[in-house]
């Protein structure tokens, strides 16, 4: 299984088309995960219409993102629990937040955003992923997106960076 890992992608009203040329660019994938900060409910709108797609909600999202959107979501995939969350919250810091609102559910991975560092790491026997953003890379030096490929014995995590978008 083909899943794209994305987040913080801060698109208005006014930029749609920013986020229609880059799912447009991807091949063919099974699954989306937007991990929060979509900023609009018609960019939500836009990448449901045309891949299959589980998002959550962030801190700079709009009411009808919040409305329709959970802050927290759990799916299996095969042998798979994955928790996704956006990372946002009071106190400690975004790592510290994901660890904790998945410290009861026993997941296998953990995809999240907000502080648009992308990384991939183990940690007591989960795999974090933070795809960075693809639209908002602060001061990072490229933008970013993570590619997962699931089999039932064997998973692969890829960073994709590049440096317009």
């Amino acid at each position: 299984m083909l899943i794209y890992v994305i987040s913080d992608t801060h698109i208005k009203k006014n930029n749609l088309e920013k986020l229609e040329h880059f799912l447009s660019e991807l091949p063919t994938s099974d699954l989306l995960i937007h991990c929060g900060d979509i900023s609009c409910y018609e960019a939500y709108e836009l990448i449901d219409h045309n891949t299959q797609c589980v998002a959550v909600y962030g801190n700079v999202d709009d009411d009808r993102c919040r409305d329709e959107l959970r802050d927290k979501e759990i799916i299996r995939i095969m042998n798979y629990k994955i928790g996704v969350f956006h990372g946002h919250g009071e106190g400690g810091t975004t790592l510290k937040r994901v660890k904790n609102i998945f410290e009861k559910d026993k997941v296998d991975i953990i995809v999240y955003g907000h502080s648009h560092k992308p990384n991939i790491f183990t940690e007591d026997g989960i795999l974090f992923l933070n795809p960075g953003s693809v639209f908002y890379k602060r001061k990072e030096r490229w933008f970013s997106y993570i590619v997962l490929e699931l089999e039932e014995e064997y998973l692969e995590a890829k960073l994709h960076f590049y440096k317009t978008c």
